[in-house]
């Protein structure tokens, strides 16, 4: 670490970059937030030396002129339950080590100081090469978000790396006292995002899906697929191998999202049933539901019921007929107004096509083009014209639009890609 890191806050006496600044420096990824704690110094000596007061719960810092982060070295002490159930102490007397200590894992829980030494009292280096999450202190079970930012961090850094058994333990006695039944829904859903953007959101899933944060997803379990459809096996897997093919190719999260929710109907389904009939009308509501309950955005939850109740049109679309393909394209996905949001539901299609297994991972889609086509062929339209057209034969009101409806189904009709 270079030292003008460090000249910028010569007016302080014990300034240690921490946090996952350093883990980045020593995984050699480049980082572009520094977090940095002070020793020894007081509030009062940080505003006269012009330092900027964010923390509104413990005393944080921006630097005058870099903005970055200063904190003053501190101790948390539980009084309470969930996040937000502590009492922090800062004052002269905290040590370094006494702060890396309240942190969630030893790979987070490493200092560096101008020189480029490293501190690091709980053996987080040796964590790093062996590729080891684990907890720091037993502090970790106080705070029940850091269950869910273990999993975000598998989801990081890849299938290479586990959990240490203890920290594994720890995370499930949390479980058990009901320390996560306090996690704001905010704060889960920040998470969640967060993950489904890692280069492996399945990740995440899989490692707290006995933690009853994902009902929805806890569903899908031992729910069979038919074999000829799905070899890969149950649907909690095949949606877990769509949402690491949107992350795979690299799509953005409205994709991502649509990707890990398209087949919430089919537990309801089958429990019903006893087949996967009718899954995509049935996810609607229960994505409806999910959202509510995290505070998902509308614009997710929007992309998420289309995509539960249209995907397998998009699949089947070389076998519908023109009026049927508009109603969907333009009726239901309103294709024509948000052409974004369709080509984001298109590459969720192809995820959903391709995740699964390994034999079927790059079967090509060419529903997609197809679908897609038409589009280009509605957009080209001049529909201006078309009303003018219809206004000249003395349609109005209601028979304008229909005019308009026929003559895009018309254009469908005539812009077989196949």
């Amino acid at each position: 670490m270079s030292k003008e890191v460090f000249t910028q806050a010569k007016d302080l006496s014990q300034v240690y970059l921490v946090g996952g600044a350093v883990r980045d420096k020593l995984l050699c990824i480049d980082s572009t937030d520094n977090d940095y704690v002070v020793v020894g110094e007081t509030v009062e000596n940080m505003l006269a030396l012009g330092y900027l007061p964010v923390g509104a719960d413990f005393p944080v810092f921006l630097h005058p002129k870099t903005k970055e982060e200063y904190a003053l070295a501190r101790t948390e002490r539980k009084v309470g339950v969930g996040y937000a159930g502590f009492v922090t102490e800062a004052d002269t007397s905290v040590t370094l080590e006494q702060d890396l200590a309240r942190r969630d894992l030893t790979i987070n829980s490493i200092a560096m100081d101008s020189s480029g030494q490293l501190i690091d009292p709980y053996n987080g280096q040796q964590d790093l090469k062996q590729k080891i999450l684990r907890h720091t202190t037993d502090a970790f079970a106080e705070d029940p978000v850091r269950v869910l930012r273990v999993a975000r961090f598998l989801a990081r850094f890849g299938p290479e790396w586990t959990i240490h058994p203890s920290t594994v333990d720890l995370m499930k006695s949390m479980h058990r006292a009901g320390e996560l039944q306090h996690l704001v829904a905010e704060r889960v859903w920040k998470e969640m995002e967060k993950a489904l953007m890692e280069p492996h959101p399945s990740l995440f899933f899989k490692t707290l899906i006995d933690f009853d944060l994902f009902p929805e997803l806890q569903a899908m379990q031992s729910v069979p697929q038919p074999k000829q459809h799905h070899p890969e096996g149950d649907v909690f897997i095949h949606t877990m191998l769509v949402v690491q093919r949107a992350a795979d190719l690299k799509f953005d999260l409205m994709t991502r999202f649509a990707a890990l929710t398209h087949d919430f109907g089919k537990p309801i389904a089958y429990e019903q049933q006893g087949n996967l009939h009718g899954h995509e009308a049935l996810g609607m509501s229960v994505i409806d539901a999910f959202c509510e309950r995290l505070r998902v955005p509308n614009k997710l939850k929007a992309i998420g019921t289309l995509m539960s109740e249209n995907h397998t049109k998009c699949h089947k679309i070389r076998e519908l007929k023109p009026a049927t393909i508009h109603r969907f394209m333009v009726e239901k996905m309103n294709a024509l107004k948000q052409p974004e949001r369709f080509l984001q539901f298109v590459n969720a299609c192809i995820c959903d096509s391709q995740g699964r297994g390994p034999t079927l991972v790059n079967r090509p889609y060419p529903q997609a083009q197809l679908a897609l086509g038409y589009l280009a062929a509605l957009q080209a339209m001049d529909n201006k014209q078309i009303i003018k057209e219809a206004i000249s034969l003395g349609k109005t009101g209601v028979e304008l639009g229909e005019y308009l409806r026929t003559a895009q189904i018309d254009c469908l009709r005539n812009t077989y890609l196949a």
